[in-house]
């Protein structure tokens, strides 16, 4: 796949920058913390829906609102498993993320099940522009997201691992996604998840200030055909990526989206 051969060079180019060379274009605080949403527009992201070239935002998908980044399907008919993503435009290796979303209104009629107030971030991403036209989801490491339904426990902060693996008490894990230990938020309030996120060792998953997951070593998986011919000499380890926002067919927002460089 032709379009993979960008991979490793974007992530070497976004590495050799440093984390404070990555991050100086974006708007610093005294604190550290850097927005990567400034609360006004887009700029600095770039939409990748499948069916759709990147940066092609179909019917404005992802829009910036009254201080907010909205995940919208008011121009959509049937979601038609037009699966979204929001790329911001720099690499990150070390540093800590935070995102404050709330799940609102109604799924787009044609989601699935699964996907009913389900959506996340992405870390350790491939760029969009390697992406293929029709790959609904980037090879990445899943920071998933999910609201309560009112009959079950649905924690949130899980992880799922598109094209990639995990390992967690020293055994790789190849299954699709492992639930954390957070509790289960229902109806439209604000959530604050956090990601720690040292490179290709430890990740943590913070929801509300308590770590509710922990693993390490994300790595491409070679049985999938997205990510196997990223690896060269047998090199699976990622060590850093893109960051990015998911639509997945359920309406969410965005108030905070913000990162924290650390050093390695």
């Amino acid at each position: 796949m032709k379009r993979w051969l960008t991979v490793a060079v974007a992530l070497a180019v976004g590495m050799a920058q440093g984390e404070e060379g990555s991050l100086s274009s974006a708007g610093k605080k005294k604190s550290g913390w850097v927005r990567l949403f400034n609360g006004k527009n887009l700029d600095g992201w770039t939409a990748k829906i499948r069916g759709y070239p990147a940066g092609e935002n179909f019917a404005r998908t992802f829009q910036a609102e009254k201080g907010v980044l909205k995940v919208s399907y008011e121009g959509y008919g049937d979601f038609g498993d037009r699966f979204g993503h929001l790329f911001y435009k720099t690499p990150f290796s070390h540093y800590r993320l935070r995102v404050v979303y709330r799940f609102v209104g109604d799924q787009c009629p044609g989601g699935a099940g699964w996907a009913w107030r389900n959506s996340g971030v992405m870390i350790h991403s491939q760029p969009p522009e390697s992406m293929g036209k029709d790959q609904p989801f980037p090879v990445s490491v899943e920071v998933q997201f999910l609201g309560g339904n009112g009959k079950e426990e649905r924690p949130t902060a899980n992880v799922c691992t598109p094209g990639t693996n995990i390992v967690m008490d020293g055994k790789l894990v190849t299954r699709h996604c492992t639930n954390s230990v957070s509790k289960t938020y229902s109806g439209d309030r604000w959530v604050t998840v956090e990601v720690e996120v040292r490179g290709n060792g430890t990740i943590r998953h913070i929801v509300e200030g308590k770590t509710v997951l922990t693993y390490e070593q994300p790595q491409l998986d070679e049985s999938d055909p997205d990510a196997r011919n990223s690896i060269r000499g047998g090199e699976k380890a990622l060590k850093g990526g893109y960051i990015a926002l998911q639509s997945e067919s359920h309406p969410i927002e965005f108030k905070k989206v913000e990162i924290l460089a650390l050093g390695e």
